[in-house]
C-alpha cells in the first residue's frame, strides 16, 4: 500500500442497486449535468506485484504503468459500457460525459484507464459493444479520439512518449 486518502467523493444524485444482467450497478436518482463528478477512486494505491488479484476482485483502476487505486465508495460498483455516459478526469475521477437522466445507469469504458494485457468478455449490450473489455491500446483511433478528454492522464502521457 502506498497511500490511503481520508474521504469519499460520491455524488448524492446516485445510488447502487442490482441490475438485470450485470450484478450491482450505479444509477442516477436525479438529472446529472455533463462534467459533474459521479465518484472517485479515493482509496488505497497498490503497486503491480501486490494489486493484481485485488484489482480483478475489487475493480480497482489502473493509475500508472504498475499502479492501481481502489475506492472506498461507489466507484467500484460502476459498470463498464462500450457506449458510456461517463469518463475519467485526472486519473481517478468518474465524470459525466453528457447530461444523464434520472433512472439511467452510470457507466464508463474501463479502457479509459487500463493499459495492461488483461481481457474480459463484455456483457454491456450496447449497440457499440466490442465484445471484449481490455486495454486502451485495443481501442480504435476513432474511439481514442472520442475519449481523449475522458481518459486517464497517465495513459495519455504514455502515448506521447511513444
Amino acid at each position: 500500500v502506498i497511500s490511503n486518502s481520508g474521504f469519499t467523493m460520491d455524488n448524492p444524485k446516485v445510488i447502487t442497486r442490482k441490475t438485470k444482467q450485470r450484478g450491482q450497478g450505479v444509477f442516477a436518482t436525479r438529472p446529472i449535468k455533463k462534467g459533474e463528478i459521479i465518484a472517485e477512486f479515493d482509496g488505497k494505491i497498490y503497486q503491480y506485484d501486490h494489486a493484481w488479484n485485488r484489482y480483478l476482485e475489487n475493480h480497482a483502476i489502473q493509475i500508472g504503468s504498475r499502479r492501481w487505486r481502489d475506492s472506498k465508495g461507489i466507484a467500484t460498483s460502476i459498470n463498464h459500457s462500450c457506449k458510456p455516459n461517463c469518463g475519467i478526469k485526472r486519473d481517478n475521477r468518474i465524470v459525466a460525459m453528457r447530461n444523464i437522466n434520472a433512472g439511467e445507469e452510470i457507466t464508463w469504458d474501463y479502457a479509459m484507464t487500463e493499459n495492461d494485457p488483461w481481457r474480459m468478455k463484455c456483457k454491456c449490450g450496447s449497440d457499440d459493444c466490442r465484445g471484449i473489455i481490455g486495454a486502451y491500446r485495443m481501442l480504435s483511433q476513432e474511439q481514442k479520439k472520442k475519449y481523449k478528454s475522458y481518459t486517464s492522464s497517465w495513459i495519455l502521457k504514455s502515448q506521447v512518449k511513444k
